[in-house]
């Protein structure tokens, strides 16, 4: 397999904070701390991998706007010309000066997740989130880019339930004219909850992307939430090294071959399921 120099993605996870309790998010399980990145550290991280046209998400498993060192992060990924910036928020703390803070610094694409055309369809999935507060903010964000011609990507996402189907197209509709993206994505499933049938297949996200928890520990994935695909620590480790490493490049080829089974993380994991591998048999068609 050819190992990639470096990532094309830097994912720190610069505070555990979250303003809600989303019953389909890992979040509520989280034992692992501090509760914050010092601030030391998520510089480190930015700092050794400058200069690689990377683009950072100053997140993880967490609300990005609960850190309120947000626009100061953003601005020092800012000076490197060659970085680019992505949030994902559920969007209630977008107040109007934070979201000014945000467009001043620069933000490439941002990504709002509402997953409701009502608010007792919202409250289903974003529990102890404001659904007008919500709305208001993000479409005001929004109305701020447009105000500014443009400031890159700026989507709103539902995630397809069964109990919203029936408000996706008000749902596009309704954020299409705000002028946002409006998009319906598929449910995320975390490794190791009860309902994951594993699969024996490579894995895309391995290739060119890199994760970071608040402690400094690297993961192998997105998905881990409980520390169990560690390939290094940038506290005590170069960013690069922990990426050129030889646990990380052992994992990257276990997955090229799809063996899953062989890393703890990957064993009980279905992602990709859908897609085709150059090799392995294709995807069984559904017919539910």
């Amino acid at each position: 397999m050819i190992q990639p120099a470096h990532p094309n993605v830097v994912q720190i996870e610069t505070t555990l904070a979250c303003n809600a309790e989303c019953p389909f998010c890992s979040h509520s399980t989280l034992t692992r701390r501090p509760r914050r990145m010092e601030d030391w550290l998520w510089k480190k991280i930015i700092d050794e991998t400058r200069g690689l046209g990377i683009t950072y998400r100053p997140f993880l498993i967490n609300e990005p706007l609960a850190d309120h060192r947000l626009g100061e992060i953003m601005r020092y990924i800012r000076k490197d010309d060659t970085a680019k910036i992505e949030l994902n928020s559920n969007g209630e703390l977008m107040k109007e000066e934070r979201a000014q803070e945000i467009l001043d610094a620069g933000i490439d694409i941002i990504r709002f997740s509402i997953d409701g055309f009502s608010k007792e369809t919202f409250s289903k999935s974003r529990v102890g989130l404001d659904y007008d507060l919500t709305v208001e903010r993000t479409r005001r964000f929004v109305e701020m880019a447009r105000e500014r011609g443009g400031a890159g990507h700026v989507e709103v996402r539902m995630i397809a339930m069964d109990y919203n189907r029936h408000e996706h197209e008000s749902f596009v509709e309704f954020w299409t004219k705000v002028g946002a993206v409006a998009v319906i994505t598929d449910l995320y499933v975390w490794p190791w909850e009860p309902e994951v049938k594993p699969v024996q297949l490579p894995c895309k996200k391995v290739l060119k992307e890199m994760f970071f928890f608040v402690n400094g520990k690297a993961t192998l994935c997105c998905w881990d939430s409980h520390e169990r695909g560690v390939i290094g620590d940038a506290a005590r480790e170069h960013v690069m090294d922990i990426w050129n490493g030889e646990l990380n490049r052992r994992y990257r080829d276990l997955l090229a071959q799809g063996r899953r089974r062989d890393i703890l993380l990957c064993s009980n994991c279905e992602a990709y399921k859908g897609h085709y591998f150059e090799g392995f048999a294709p995807p069984v068609a559904s017919h539910a």
